[in-house]
């Protein structure tokens, strides 16, 4: 299953990268990006347990500072490389038919459908500055495995919301955000509840924002880690 969520997010990454013009390359054992990806996406993700540093390396831009690589089964050593960890996570996962428990706050969960509803989106997901909410492009509501949902408050704000990711047999879930004093864990389940029926779902989830997803039916799996170069 960690093989399952690291593509998903491997896919979620070339949807990112493709909204901004720059798509990479799958290999057999790792997706790559020849040219800087946009802010907070890695540059390379692997995608098998015996991915090397070269399979990584051997298709990243060098030559530009920042670059990131996502190891997915954290197994590899890149500090000899030039890259310090950035940060640790857990992927998670919650079996295909499990129930979900219906919202009793009064949200309103639904799909993001125009330009100007994913802008909203974005402003609510980082609180406002106009570079991050840039990254979220009206060319992923055309994305056919991408799937912005949000959760609507009675005086139609936004409550929290994540990216839905399809891939294989499973969704992933990313960009999770509860906004103001909301509950996380209502937020997991409005946004699990938009998850087509019959599906794994996975992610990866860490330090505080790891126990309200395990609270809504998520199981751990496994870590992942992420490199970034010395440079940045």
């Amino acid at each position: 299953m960690i093989t399952e969520a690291a593509r998903n997010n491997a896919e979620w990454c070339e949807a990112m990268c493709r909204a901004h013009g720059r798509p990479g390359t799958f290999g057999p054992r790792a997706w790559t990006n020849g040219r800087r990806t946009p802010l907070y996406y890695p540059d390379a993700v692997t995608l098998t347990a015996d991915a090397s540093v070269r399979d990584v390396l051997d298709g990243v831009d060098r030559g530009a500072p920042g670059a990131s690589v996502k190891d997915s089964f954290a197994r590899l050593d890149l500090s000899a490389e030039g890259f310090r960890p950035l940060f640790e996570a857990r992927w998670i996962h919650r079996p295909a038919g499990l129930p979900v428990v219906a919202a009793t706050d009064g949200t309103r969960w639904r799909a993001v459908r125009t330009p100007a509803e994913l802008a909203d989106w974005a402003t609510a997901w980082n609180g406002g500055d106009a570079d991050e909410a840039a990254l979220f492009r009206a060319e992923l509501l055309a994305d056919p495995g991408t799937t912005v949902v949000a959760g609507y408050g009675a005086d139609g704000r936004i409550l929290g919301g994540a990216v839905l990711s399809e891939s294989g047999r499973v969704t992933g879930v990313s960009n999770l955000f509860t906004a103001g004093d909301a509950d996380p864990s209502a937020t997991w389940t409005g946004c699990l509840g938009l998850v087509r029926s019959g599906r794994a779902v996975v992610g990866y989830e860490s330090g505080d924002d790891l126990p309200p997803a395990l609270a809504t039916g998520f199981e751990e799996l496994g870590p992942l880690r992420v490199w970034l170069a010395t440079d940045a």
